[in-house]
């Protein structure tokens, strides 16, 4: 009688068991990973932001308090970053975060990002720089 090869019901399931087990710890490390890197993406960003405000109110000569954030103004601040268009669309920066708005606010206040995520259209994180 010739002994069959392969492997048993048993090492299977063990093995099913010991790969579900490892996706149990790996898979929330990596949702970890990923929001953090959303914040760090957003602050630096808004570190972005920020330079191209003062550039563009110092060059256009805009005191505290001037909205930075309404379309015309943001079009011009966009003058002062690197786009993810070419010329001087609307878009925010290069590296945007998926799901991500920016606020652009007045001179003088901090730019803010909200993330929104899974599809929602609510903010879910918001950023600021420190």
């Amino acid at each position: 009688m010739k002994k069959q090869k392969g492997f048993t019901l048993v090492e299977i399931m063990i093995v099913v068991a010991i790969i579900g087990l490892l996706a149990a710890i790996a898979i929330p490390s990596f949702m970890k990973a990923r929001t953090t890197s959303q914040a760090k993406a957003c602050v630096n960003n808004l570190r972005q932001i920020e330079s191209g405000k003062e550039q563009w109110a110092l060059a256009a000569g805009m005191g505290v308090g001037v909205n930075a954030n309404l379309s015309s103004n943001r079009v011009e601040v966009n003058r002062y970053l690197k786009l993810a268009t070419s010329g001087a669309g609307t878009n925010g920066p290069v590296c945007a975060v998926a799901g991500a708005t920016y606020d652009y606010q007045g001179i003088g206040t901090n730019a803010t990002c909200s993330v929104a995520s899974n599809g929602s259209t609510e903010a879910t994180a918001w950023h600021i720089l420190p």
